[in-house]
């Protein structure tokens, strides 16, 4: 079998597998989902689509799922709320969710916070009646394999599933992840205060300056406006905002001194009656990815728009 099978009850299962072959991953897949169905247990996939041949076909079955991974999980931090969605239609159930988050030609910046969404499954999914089980090839850089060996309990290696001896519980996980932004020294800056007009007008140009679409131009303004409302709202000092724009993308990064206490900001959505809170999840709603960093000393979001999309 694929793995130990988890009974009603047991809680959160997160397995990490390290495949060799499309042959194996292929394979691991079907069994993934047969299993499933022989427990009755609804079944979700989510794998880049481009990963799959034009002639495989996903064991059918009545609550088998299958999604691309690239479209759900390209900004990693929305895969949990899919997940929890996912999770609500079969409520009261035990549910299988097996998904490659991390594939080769990620940035690093994605596969940063791939590893950092890994690490907050442990955390969203604590109390839930989950089987998680999330390949990872082979070919992937050394560092992106040890990442998942520090944020998944169980590996499985040549057909054997074991304790990590590398894993990282959560909290000592992100406290390791949390090293500070660094923008280049070439970046526009510009301090704000109160008015959130300049911070508008400044990321609106580079945005345009930089080739972004209006609607995506748009996008960008729209969640550095939240992002900088964040600073007046929660903080007594100023905040920084940075731009510059690489090859491939345009970024927005925001500093200042407040503190963000949930680690699962921006990876979920709060209720529709809570007061705020929605800020960080609509910037992950609207760019490519975010990155935040946040401790006693400070926070930096950074956010990232494509170029081409």
């Amino acid at each position: 079998m694929l793995s130990n099978e988890a009974k009603s009850g047991a809680g959160l299962r997160h397995v990490s597998w390290f495949y060799q072959t499309q042959a194996d991953y292929l394979a691991a897949i079907e069994e993934f989902v047969r299993a499933g169905r022989a427990c009755g247990e609804p079944v979700l996939v989510a794998v880049p689509a481009a990963r799959l041949p034009g002639s495989w076909v996903l064991p059918a079955g009545p609550h088998v799922t299958m999604t691309d991974m690239a479209a759900m999980g390209g900004n990693p931090a929305r895969i949990i709320p899919a997940l929890r969605a996912f999770c609500a239609r079969y409520q009261g159930q035990r549910v299988r969710y097996l998904g490659e988050s991390a594939w080769l030609g990620r940035s690093d910046a994605q596969q940063q916070e791939t590893a950092r969404h890994e690490a907050l499954l442990n955390l969203a999914f604590a109390e839930t009646e989950i089987s998680i089980f999330c390949p990872y090839s082979a070919l992937l850089p050394r560092s992106v394999i040890t990442e998942a060996r520090s944020t998944h309990p169980i590996t499985r290696t040549d057909g054997t599933e074991s304790d990590s001896a590398d894993y990282l519980g959560t909290a000592e996980y992100l406290a390791k992840l949390d090293r500070p932004l660094r923008a280049p020294a070439a970046a526009a800056a510009l301090e704000y205060r109160r008015d959130l007009r300049p911070v508008r007008a400044l990321v609106a140009a580079v945005a345009r300056h930089a080739g972004l679409s209006p609607s995506r131009c748009t996008d960008l303004v729209i969640a550095a406006s939240e992002v900088a409302a964040n600073t007046l709202r929660h903080t007594r000092g100023a905040g920084i905002v940075r731009l510059w724009a690489t090859d491939s993308e345009v970024l927005c990064q925001f500093e200042d001194s407040g503190f963000i206490t949930d680690p699962l900001a921006g990876h979920w959505r709060p209720a529709g009656d809570l007061p705020g809170g929605q800020g960080l999840w609509l910037v992950n709603q609207l760019c490519d990815l975010a990155e935040i960093r946040s401790s006693e000393l400070g926070t930096t979001v950074r956010l990232h728009m494509y170029r081409r999309q």
